[in-house]
């Protein structure tokens, strides 16, 4: 028998963080200030955000170092490096002649990837002064891990939580808690966004673009505070390539390179994460791998959105970005994948799906569920949901394999596990999940100047 389970040593964990925007086909378009349609001001951001991952998120180096402090913490706190495994219990229940393997970024302390940049961004507002963390998060593991980061760097962190999650996982907002995280449900009656959005439906399940309007909204009356954000942008996609750097030390272990490689996108960090180390190995011609990324068809901003300028956040206070969207203004349904229910997608993996070196594709969720009870049973892990929809991807292409007798190395990105997504379980069992496929999408109403 073979090994199954490819472990690294602590000195293992990357030094630098991969960059890819020097690699990309074209260049990432600035972002726009929405009063004047012009690039913004990087004074505005270094509002937003310490000033050292401004000057990050525009970097050209390829390769930017980890800092000792941000190393220590991913190693000692992070519990880096995460295992990657071959699913050989998958693969003999398939039939398949496809090698399957993930890697696991369930392991850590809050049970999914956010941590690695939550470390590192609450390391650099700790180093400038900052003294309190605002963000968003959807399913709870953004807002978990970068509690946790505060804790570790003594950081005070107020999160605003996705209302539908805020009722569905109950258990994240425990979690946060014991970090010593605030936690309010969005919207919220704390902010005027918020107070609008209640006011038109007292109901609303919230969206991951109204809780970063509450979020900034938040910052910007306190100036000791500043916003931290857990994907979209390049600084924090950057920080994730950890995963993928370890990933290629892991599979040279096994002898193979992917042929395939799978990652779950809401916004993207965990696909980037995974696959852009890859990504860059193929933007130099050396490989011939396959990206596919995997969304939700309730929010299917990459296989039915648009590419154009759009807000952030819903509440419009964000810089306009260049990406794929459905819209800031679409109302996204309450799928259990929380952290998918975002209106649009990184700037740099837009660049990749306009260019054919992304293959983005789009799964129901009582598809991604039945997949995900599947692995569950053989491997012994039951994935986050939005994890899930990788796996979904996994299996349909390693039954192609089958199909075509192709012998294939496929790799996925297991970014969280889902023990505190139990709900979501429960109602599959009971045959009570909706999908929520939008027959039409209101990709946007207005989009201000930008687009004139």
């Amino acid at each position: 028998m073979g090994l199954t389970s490819f472990d690294l040593s602590p000195e293992d964990v990357p030094t630098h963080w991969y960059n890819i925007l020097p690699d990309l086909p074209e260049e990432v378009p600035p972002p726009l200030d929405p009063e004047t349609g012009k690039p913004v001001d990087p004074r505005k951001l270094v509002r937003l955000f310490a000033r050292a991952l401004v000057e990050q998120e525009v970097s050209k180096e390829r390769y930017i170092e980890i800092p000792l402090e941000v190393r220590k913490a991913l190693i000692e706190f992070g519990r880096r490096p995460t295992p990657l495994f071959r699913a050989v219990n998958l693969e003999r229940y398939l039939s398949t002649p496809a090698e399957i393997y993930f890697k696991y970024e369930g392991v850590t302390p809050t049970g999914s990837h956010k941590i690695n940049t939550a470390l590192a961004q609450a390391y650099y507002n700790k180093v400038e002064g900052v003294e309190r963390l605002v963000t968003e998060t959807g399913a709870g593991q953004w807002g978990s891990a970068l509690a946790a980061a505060g804790a570790y760097f003594g950081l005070k962190v107020r999160v605003y939580m996705t209302r539908s999650s805020y009722k569905q996982k109950p258990y994240r907002r425990t979690l946060m808690e014991l970090f010593g995280a605030e936690v309010y449900p969005s919207p919220s009656d704390r902010t005027s966004v918020g107070r609008r959005f209640l006011k038109e439906d007292p109901e609303h399940p919230g969206s991951l673009g109204i809780a970063i309007s509450e979020a900034i909204e938040d910052v910007l009356s306190d100036e000791k505070a500043r916003y931290s954000l857990g994907s979209v942008l390049n600084h924090v996609l950057m920080h994730q390539t950890v995963i993928g750097l370890e990933a290629k030390k892991q599979l040279d272990e096994a002898g193979v390179y992917p042929d395939i490689m799978i990652g779950a996108v809401g916004g993207g960090s965990n696909f980037a994460g995974f696959t852009y180390p890859f990504v860059y190995d193929r933007l130099k011609g050396s490989s011939n791998t396959r990206f596919i990324a995997v969304e939700p068809k309730a929010s299917p901003s990459m296989t039915r959105g648009v590419y154009t300028y759009d807000y952030g956040d819903t509440g419009r206070l964000t810089p306009l970005l260049k990406m794929h969207t459905v819209g800031h203004e679409y109302k996204v349904p309450p799928i259990h994948a929380a952290g998918l229910r975002y209106h649009g997608v990184a700037p740099t993996l837009s660049i990749l799906v306009n260019h054919g070196i992304v293959e983005p594709i789009a799964y129901h969720q009582t598809e991604v569920f039945a997949a995900a009870a599947l692995f569950t049973r053989l491997e012994g892990i039951v994935p986050a949901p939005e994890s899930a929809h990788a796996v979904k991807a996994a299996i349909d292409i390693a039954l192609k394999a089958k199909e075509e007798g192709k012998r294939l190395v496929i790799a996925f990105n297991l970014s969280g596990h889902g023990f505190l997504d139990l709900q979501g379980y429960r109602e599959y069992l009971d045959g009570l999940l909706d999908d929520y496929e939008p027959e039409t999408l209101p990709i946007y109403k207005r989009l201000g100047r930008a687009n004139a």
